[in-house]
């Protein structure tokens, strides 16, 4: 089974619209395919093939730190451990957990002397799972797993990772010949951890100056994750892509692609039947 990843450093360059018409090209070739949107912030592909997200197949929990004063004894270990910079501590003052910044990684009890910090499990997000016929042309089924996180939840890395392990086992299950990783756009920790374990990645972006700063930037992320990645310009006829070629050639990174602007596409896009295609 080959992981991919479908990435871009900046977001609105149809990152969601090539995962889904490469998931298509595939299913086209009789191949067994799951498609897992891991943007559980703001998560599309199922807009765009007509779906709904109906009772989730998973509830995703995390662990967060609780204090207990009794046993603190304001040592300042956990404050130092955190990573995250997630716990604040003033000279001789308890500890505060600044739960936006927390990423539930558990280090601050596991290093508390005094036991004084025990995991206090939450729900973070929501697992669907979206069985339909994948095209007029084929007969083969269609997956789909979507990860949501709890509105307002900032570090959506816990999610993103348990939404993974899920589309891992079930594709497992159903012995997929490619599973596709619809990433979030950044580069930021979420996106990090949907790119962690693929065989290869797709940075799709745009012919414009951002779309090319942008694409350094996932093209170095990548390079430092050591995952193989390869380029694709989406609306590549409406600006200049000397700009683009220049990063490709810089990261020594081939650009497979080259979509031109499609009424078609845009058409299927907005009427959520891009699985149509």
């Amino acid at each position: 089974m080959k992981q991919v990843a479908i990435t871009g450093g900046k977001g609105g360059t149809g990152k969601s619209t090539v995962a889904i018409l490469l998931a298509n090209k595939l299913i086209k070739k009789d191949k067994i395919v799951l498609l897992c949107d891991c943007d559980v912030e703001c998560p599309n592909d199922y807009l765009l093939i007509g779906e709904k997200l109906k009772k989730p197949v998973r509830k995703v929990f995390a662990e967060f730190p609780k204090l207990n004063k009794n046993k603190c004894q304001k040592c300042g270990l956990c404050s130092k451990t955190c990573q995250s910079n997630a716990i604040f501590q003033a000279p001789g003052k308890y500890p505060v957990f600044i739960k936006d910044l927390c990423s539930a990684c558990g280090a601050c009890w596991a290093v508390c002397p005094y036991s004084a910090i025990t995991p206090k499990k939450e729900e973070v997000g929501k697992i669907y799972l979206n069985k339909l016929k994948a095209t007029t042309q084929s007969s083969k089924l269609f997956y789909l797993i979507t990860g949501v996180a709890k509105p307002g939840l900032e570090e959506t890395g816990p999610v993103v990772i348990q939404v993974k392990e899920f589309a891992l086992d079930f594709a497992r299950k159903i012995k997929a010949d490619y599973l596709l990783f619809d990433t979030a756009a950044g580069i930021h920790c979420p996106v990090i951890s949907a790119l962690l374990g693929c065989d290869f990645a797709y940075a799709v972006t745009e012919p414009t100056p951002m779309g090319a700063y942008d694409l350094n930037l996932i093209l170095d992320l990548c390079k430092k994750l050591k995952i193989p990645a390869k380029v694709i310009i989406n609306q590549a006829d409406l600006g200049d892509k000397k700009e683009i070629k220049k990063i490709a050639r810089k990261h020594e990174t081939r650009i497979v692609k080259e979509i031109p602007y499609s009424k078609e596409i845009v058409d299927a896009y907005s009427q959520g039947r891009l699985n149509k295609l």
